[in-house]
């Protein structure tokens, strides 16, 4: 099964960008939907963005116009371009295969205001 690791967290003032990374351990160009999560403090893990093999993509309300799902099946690789942070935004982010069902171990976002 595979496995995913996320990458690119970090502390950056409001405004910044920054790109996480979900580097899998096998191919992931038999799965159909990659996506990313986030889980704030004190809060429920929500959804953020996902991306079709095909390249359709969808977000959440709260991130569109702002960030940037994209896959490339050839490096096995998922990124996560963030743009315009906000405080809001400060999380723990994870990458997910929503089938098979897999979950990376996350990677913090910190956005200072």
């Amino acid at each position: 099964q595979v496995q995913l690791t996320e990458s690119g967290g970090g502390v950056v003032q409001a405004g910044g960008s920054l790109r996480l990374s979900c580097a899998a351990s096998g191919s992931i160009r038999k799965i159909y939907n990659m996506a990313w999560h986030r889980q704030a403090p004190g809060k429920q893990r929500e959804f953020v963005a996902r991306i079709s093999n095909s390249g359709s993509t969808n977000y959440a309300d709260s991130v569109k116009d702002r960030f940037t799902i994209s896959r490339d099946n050839a490096k096995d690789m998922v990124y996560l371009q963030m743009n315009s942070l906000k405080p809001e935004d400060t999380a723990v982010y994870y990458c997910n295969a929503p089938n098979p069902g897999v979950w990376g171990k996350g990677t913090l976002v910190t956005v200072s205001s």
